[in-house]
């Protein structure tokens, strides 16, 4: 399993994602599923994926590859001239890869499937970030709707809808994203530590605010204290209801 988040807010966009993947319930390892291509000064692209792993590696791999190759022989996420086009670019090859992943096989494409998050900004367009489905098709951020989840979304998500404001700092941001990530890998183990964190500055076209939380991290394991001890006193205030 996997937990993904990509937010917008006023200021810029912030991604962060877990690293845990399992085999079985004793079976855990760790795997990046972050990945970004800069071009500086003309676009900034993050994507995060889950689902299944062998499905989002390929996919990442043909992108990468595809960016590498002579111009115009491949289509590519750094020649796109939109957010929209890359987005477009990357459900064509999710869909591609779990065609030709279950083609043959006596397995659905179900068993192959995987979800994915790409966001960014590219000159002359604003930042946004879009939500992949399996098929190939896609849903972009908007003022109602201004976060993606995926992977093991539900137990994270109650903070973010009470909590969430475009005018948060980044700081407030992150967070909040610590809060939502705490409370999914206490109710999941197949979701967890180290977290992948990126910071998007608006038109900035750089990816150096970047970092990975470790379960050492000191400020993350403050939050995490802090914030059950809060629900715990606030629960406490609430008036009892009597039957």
């Amino acid at each position: 399993m996997t937990y993904c988040v990509g937010m917008r807010i006023n200021r810029g966009l912030v991604f962060m994602s877990d690293t845990r993947t399992s085999a079985g319930v004793d079976n855990f390892s760790v795997s990046r599923k972050m990945f970004t291509w800069t071009v500086p000064g003309e676009r900034k692209i993050t994507i995060m994926t889950a689902g299944n792993l062998a499905t989002t590696q390929a996919m990442i791999s043909l992108l990468e590859e595809r960016s590498k190759s002579a111009e115009d022989r491949d289509p590519s996420i750094l020649r796109e001239q939109t957010m929209f086009q890359v987005a477009r670019l990357v459900g064509r090859t999710l869909k591609e890869v779990i065609v030709d992943s279950s083609e043959g096989e006596q397995l659905s494409q179900d068993q192959f499937s995987a979800s994915v998050i790409v966001g960014g900004q590219i000159a002359g367009g604003k930042p946004t970030i879009f939500l992949v489905y399996p098929e190939g098709n896609f849903i972009e951020i908007t003022e109602d709707t201004p976060y993606f989840q995926i992977g093991e979304t539900k137990y994270g998500k109650p903070i973010l809808v009470r909590t969430y404001d475009p005018d948060l700092s980044f700081d407030d941001a992150l967070k909040l994203l610590l809060i939502s990530f705490d409370s999914t890998i206490k109710a999941n183990l197949g979701v967890g530590l180290p977290f992948d964190v990126e910071v998007y500055d608006n038109d900035s076209f750089s990816s150096d605010r970047t970092k990975r939380i470790e379960a050492t991290d000191e400020i993350f394991q403050s939050i995490s204290e802090d914030w059950g001890k809060a629900l715990k006193e606030a629960f406490g205030q609430l008036p009892s209801y009597t039957i």
